[in-house]
């Protein structure tokens, strides 16, 4: 006995039917025309590509943004030629700060072993030196040579000469260590024989007073003006040791300067 099929006899499957045959284009109407005859229809153009946004347009602002910058940092850091300048500056600062060191460390030094400057405080050496005259005295003479007669010395005042004003006196040496000094007739005897002072006005006359022995390193002052001026007829010879120095010029006033 036969199995009744699922499927009738001369049918095919559903799955397995012919396609259908493509359905022929419809005509044109009037309202939608179609290609020319004998032209084949023209595929529509494709729409252009945007071209590519150009990139200066980013960078732009960078740049833009970079040049201020710049310019604030310039403006902040101090040019080369002003910080060579601030440099010099300090340097030259430096140089007159050391030479005004060394011209006081010389001045001193000068002024303690060379020479020193010294005013005249009084009439005692006229008309050679007056009163408010400016010297200098060479501090170094006596340590290369021995005291001269006829020099002009500055040295310290002895016991009795001194005051709260002044404490050196400046006189002309006279006698020398070994002499024997004698005022008599208004002139000055060197040993017995009168002394020659070329230096003196003619007219000028010295104090009298007995002969005196010059001791040993000792020396015998007087002043030019011998009329009045307190010296060796005072308070005797001095010492070689109390001697500061050598007057030597004289410079001020100006119209006064010159050599003593």
């Amino acid at each position: 006995m036969d199995r009744p099929s699922d499927i009738s006899a001369g049918t095919p499957p559903a799955s397995e039917a012919p396609p259908e045959a493509p359905l022929p284009p419809e005509p044109p109407t009037a309202d939608q025309p179609g290609p020319p005859l004998g032209e084949a229809p023209v595929a529509p153009a494709a729409p252009a590509p945007a071209a590519p946004a150009p990139t200066a347009s980013a960078e732009a602002p960078e740049v833009m943004a970079a040049v201020p910058a710049a310019e604030s940092a310039e403006a902040e850091a101090p040019p080369a030629k002003a910080r060579k300048k601030g440099k010099s500056r300090r340097k030259q600062g430096y140089e007159w700060l050391v030479l005004v060191a060394a011209s006081l460390a010389v001045a001193l030094f000068v002024r303690a072993f060379l020479i020193q400057a010294f005013y005249i405080p009084s009439e005692s050496m006229v008309p050679t030196l007056l009163t408010n005259d400016r010297v200098l005295v060479n501090k170094l003479s006596y340590h290369l040579h021995d005291v001269h007669r006829g020099d002009i010395v500055v040295f310290d005042a002895p016991p009795g000469a001194a005051t709260a004003q002044v404490k050196d006196l400046i006189k002309r040496v006279i006698g020398l260590p070994g002499d024997t000094i004698e005022g008599r007739n208004g002139s000055i005897f060197i040993n017995g024989k009168p002394l020659d002072e070329p230096y003196l006005p003619p007219d000028v006359r010295s104090r009298d007073f007995p002969p005196a022995k010059v001791p040993p390193k000792d020396i015998w002052v007087l002043g030019d003006n011998r009329q009045d001026s307190r010296d060796s007829t005072f308070f005797g010879p001095i010492t070689e040791r109390s001697i500061v120095g050598r007057a030597f010029v004289r410079i001020w006033p100006l119209d006064r300067l010159g050599l003593l």
